[in-house]
């Protein structure tokens, strides 16, 4: 049989003082003895504001100090943007808020609510101002190609990575392509910046504004193309018919296979560079094979050297660069003899030297990476991962 207890409570047993039965009407006994157990909710003062900080490209995150008088119950606290009065909630600090607007300013301020009520708000954050996330890749093949870059609104720095292509005739086996990159560098919001993405008809440099403040550099003959920027590394160097590793974030690519008549592996990148390329049999029954090429997306694992097998397989791919791939062997005819000349198979994109034998398109080609923001995406560092 239910009765009424004091403050209107109907229930079959006595009502004792907790979180959920203190929201009804008491008297000032049991107020006070709820009160001084813990277990009466009441509206929370206001929280300490902290710093507002970017979270990514249209989140920030505020901490805050929470208020002393919380009384009883679950707390929540919630951030609100101004402008735009966007919100985000969470049981502690910091508080996340999401769905900003890149290139808009936002101040926030937190205010806590318990079952007893929402309370004040604090007092307002500092500023801060979300900016875009993102990259942009280009690479035109065997022709090479100049491209524009117009930088996004509110992008103000960007880091870039350039991979030169190739620099040598279709008759020759190619050093690998320098990589170089540059990090912090201030753009300007909707202006114009000129891109360079190699292949071999354009002389096989890829740049971002101009050579001269960041570059990957072709092979010259036999020997590996340098670099310009910040940091980077050089290519390896091809021999005989084994075409060189593209250079990696902190080092080398590795050469290719010096011997001339047995099996030999290329030898291994350094730094993240691609593999060197096979062996680079002249008039052994082997064949020379492609470098291999490296990724654009930071410092990753060294290409493996090539193998000395017949045909020659190409050089690892370093960096998440692809492999070269293995040479052939053809048929050379020679009075009454016959021998056979390694005919090298392509270098992996990008970067990566072509082994002897090689026609047009078989080789790594140029590419440049641009990624924002740049003071805080910087190379060699996985960080310039995608977007």
């Amino acid at each position: 049989m239910s009765r009424r207890y004091k403050g209107g409570v109907i229930s079959a047993t006595a009502p004792t003082t907790s979180t959920s039965s203190a929201t009804g009407v008491w008297t000032n006994p049991q107020n006070m003895q709820a009160s001084a157990a813990g277990t009466w909710p009441r509206i929370p003062g206001a929280p300490t504001i902290g710093t507002a900080t970017v979270a990514s490209g249209t989140s920030a995150s505020i901490t805050f100090t929470a208020p002393t008088d919380l009384g009883a119950g679950t707390v929540t606290y919630t951030a609100t943007s101004s402008p735009g009065s966007i919100t985000g909630t969470s049981s502690a600090s910091p508080v996340t808020v999401s769905g900003l607007t890149t290139g808009t300013a936002y101040t926030f301020t937190v205010r806590a609510a318990t079952p007893g009520g929402s309370g004040p708000a604090s007092a307002a954050s500092n500023s801060v101002t979300p900016i875009a996330i993102g990259s942009q890749i280009y690479t035109a093949g065997a022709p090479g190609g100049t491209f524009t870059w117009v930088a996004p609104a509110g992008v103000t720095s960007v880091s870039v990575v350039a991979v030169g292509g190739r620099g040598c005739g279709a008759s020759c086996a190619n050093g690998g392509s320098g990589l170089g990159y540059k990090n912090n560098y201030a753009v300007t919001p909707l202006n114009s910046y000129t891109v360079q993405a190699a292949g071999y008809s354009n002389g096989g440099t890829s740049f971002f504004v101009s050579a001269c403040l960041v570059a990957g550099l072709p092979n010259s003959g036999g020997s590996g193309g340098g670099y310009v920027g910040d940091g980077g590394g050089n290519g390896g160097g091809c021999a005989f018919r084994a075409g060189g590793g593209a250079g990696g974030y902190s080092g080398s690519g590795g050469n290719g296979a010096s011997s001339s008549g047995s099996p030999t592996p290329g030898s291994s990148g350094s730094g993240g560079g691609g593999g060197g390329g096979g062996n680079a049999g002249c008039l052994g029954t082997s064949a020379g094979a492609g470098g291999g090429g490296v990724g654009l997306y930071g410092q990753g694992s060294n290409g493996a050297g090539g193998t000395g097998a017949n045909p020659a397989g190409g050089g690892g791919g370093g960096s998440g660069g692809s492999a070269g791939t293995s040479g052939q062997l053809s048929p050379v005819y020679c009075g009454c003899c016959v021998y056979y000349v390694g005919y090298g198979g392509s270098g992996g994109l990008y970067g990566g030297g072509r082994g002897r034998g090689s026609f047009a398109g078989q080789n790594g080609y140029g590419a440049v990476r641009i990624v924002w923001p740049g003071n805080t995406r910087t190379f060699p560092s996985t960080c310039v991962g995608a977007p």
